[in-house]
């Protein structure tokens, strides 16, 4: 959304005196200190777009090569994002999620004083790709419930997922997961108590177009790829996943503990 008049107004609009005007090369971080103040008080909050350079040069009276700079400067400060064509966006600040032996997405989120849950995009049956057999130790060409996630927090895409389950085991975990938007309330339905993970691997790589546009993050900027497998108690497979986090919302922590 972009901001309005009435909002540009509430921002202190810095007005020079001759000294300064001799100075007025320092004038932009003078600029870029009140939009850092606008953005800590919530008045641009994470994700909004600022007003175009032309509204912020007639805000504070300077040319547009100055708002650049105290843009530029807030970009390297990690502040803003500048997507060229689209405009200057607040930063959604990274969320630190634990990858552990009980990795939980609305548990990890819990921690992070965050509320969100897995959203069913997609759910089909396809049959087991040699590697997929491989992992969850079924027979090639065996039937798979694969569904296609999207996990959210606070309305913001976090990641974005592709994960696959034996069948006929978790033919009913579909429903359960649209209705509760938890992954381990689908294993409760379907008899497993209590799962962890076996390993996860994780890359740095860019987007499909697809998947930049599921996370509304322009396709040039990298994604963490993290694959997972996670097993039973008895140490069945029950789940491989192969999930995108966006780089600029989501920071992963590996817990070697074992709990």
């Amino acid at each position: 959304m972009t901001a309005s008049t009435s909002t540009l107004s509430t921002i202190p609009v810095a007005r020079s005196t001759p000294t300064e005007h001799l100075a007025r090369g320092s004038f932009w971080t003078r600029i870029a200190a009140e939009l850092t103040e606008a953005i800590g008080s919530g008045i641009y909050p994470p994700g909004q777009r600022l007003p175009s350079e032309h509204a912020l040069a007639e805000q504070f009276g300077v040319n547009r090569h100055t708002i650049r700079r105290s843009l530029a400067s807030l970009c390297s400060q990690g502040l803003v994002r500048i997507t060229q064509g689209s405009g200057t966006y607040v930063e959604v600040f990274a969320v630190d999620l634990v990858l552990g032996k009980r990795t939980r997405h609305q548990q990890g989120l819990a921690q992070a004083g965050l509320r969100g849950s897995l959203v069913v995009l997609h759910a089909q049956t396809v049959r087991a790709t040699a590697a997929l057999a491989k992992a969850l130790q079924v027979s090639a060409r065996s039937p798979l419930l694969a569904l296609h996630v999207m996990g959210e927090a606070e309305g913001q895409p976090l990641h974005l997922s592709e994960r696959y389950f034996p069948l006929p085991r978790f033919a009913g975990l579909a429903t359960v997961v649209r209705e509760t938007g938890s992954i381990t309330a689908g294993f409760a339905a379907h008899g497993v108590a209590d799962y962890t993970r076996r390993e996860s691997r994780i890359t740095a790589e860019l987007p499909s177009p697809e998947v930049a546009a599921q996370l509304r993050q322009p396709a040039a900027r990298p994604v963490l790829l993290v694959e997972s497998l996670n097993v039973d108690l008895e140490g069945n497979p029950i789940e491989w996943a192969r999930a995108w986090f966006a780089g600029d919302r989501v920071k992963l922590t590996i817990d070697h503990n074992d709990h």
